[in-house]
C-alpha cells in the first residue's frame, strides 16, 4: 500500500513538473507571437523578435533579437534593436487581468534617428502609435484583441546605455551619439493598469525625446 501510495505521488509530481514546463513553452511562444502580431499593427511597421524565454517558477525573462523597422520612406534598415533585454515579473500575476512587472531593463540598445529636429522615423512610429492607442484627443485604432487582452502594470523601467545612430541628409551630416539612461517607474499602478501600446508610447516618446535632444547637441561634431 506505501509504494503504491508512493507511485501515486511520485507520478502526480512527475505530470505537475510537465505542466509547468508545457505552459512555460506555450507562454514563451504567445508573447512571441503576440509582440509579433500586434506591434506592427499599433507601430505600422516590421517587428521582429528572435526568442522569449521565460521561467513561471521564479517570474524572470529575456527577450532577445527584437528589431523595431523604418516606416516607408526612410532608408535605414531598422528604428532600434534590441540584443537582449531582461524583465522580472510576479508569476502569481499571469492568472489575472493585469500582469504586474517589476522590472525591465535594455541594455545597449540600437536606435537610429533618420531625418530632421523636425520631422524623422522616431516621431513618425510615435505618430503611428498616437493613432492606433488614441492620443492627443483622438479615438484609439487599437487592436480590439490588444486592448482586450491582459493589462499591464510595470513598476520599473530601465534602458541603459543606448546609441543613437543620427542620419541627417538635409545637413548631409551623420554621426553616433550616446543618450543618458533612461527610467520609467509606477506605469499601470492603476486598478485599470495600461496596454501593451501604451506601454510602447510612453516608453517611445522618452526615446524620442532623448535621441533628438542628444543629435541636436552633438551637430557640431558630426
Amino acid at each position: 500500500m506505501k509504494k503504491l501510495l508512493l507511485k501515486i505521488i511520485i507520478g502526480l509530481l512527475v505530470l505537475i513538473v510537465l505542466a509547468v514546463l508545457a505552459v512555460g513553452f506555450f507562454l514563451d511562444g504567445t508573447v512571441k507571437k503576440g509582440i509579433e502580431t500586434f506591434g506592427p499593427k499599433l507601430t505600422k511597421v516590421s517587428v521582429n523578435l528572435d526568442k522569449v524565454t521565460l521561467s513561471l517558477l521564479s517570474g524572470s525573462g529575456t527577450i532577445q533579437g527584437l528589431v523595431v523597422g523604418n516606416p516607408e520612406g526612410y532608408q535605414s534598415p531598422h528604428a532600434i534593436s534590441i540584443g537582449s533585454a531582461t524583465l522580472a515579473l510576479q508569476p502569481k500575476s499571469l492568472l489575472s487581468d493585469k500582469v504586474v512587472i517589476n522590472k525591465i531593463e535594455m541594455v545597449a540598445p540600437e536606435i537610429t534617428f533618420e531625418g530632421g529636429l523636425k520631422g524623422n522615423n522616431l516621431s513618425k512610429i510615435l505618430s503611428n502609435l498616437e493613432e492606433t492607442t488614441g492620443g492627443k484627443g483622438e479615438k484609439s485604432a487599437e487592436p480590439e484583441a490588444a486592448k482586450a487582452g491582459k493589462k499591464l502594470q510595470v513598476d520599473n523601467f530601465l534602458i541603459t546605455g543606448a546609441k543613437v545612430h543620427a542620419s541627417l541628409p538635409d545637413l548631409k551630416k551623420s554621426g553616433v551619439v550616446s543618450i543618458p539612461d533612461i527610467q520609467l517607474t509606477q506605469l499601470g499602478t492603476g486598478p485599470e493598469g495600461i496596454t501593451a501600446g501604451e506601454l510602447s508610447k510612453r516608453v517611445l516618446q522618452k526615446i524620442e525625446e532623448e535621441a533628438a535632444t542628444a543629435v541636436a547637441n552633438g551637430l557640431a561634431n558630426f
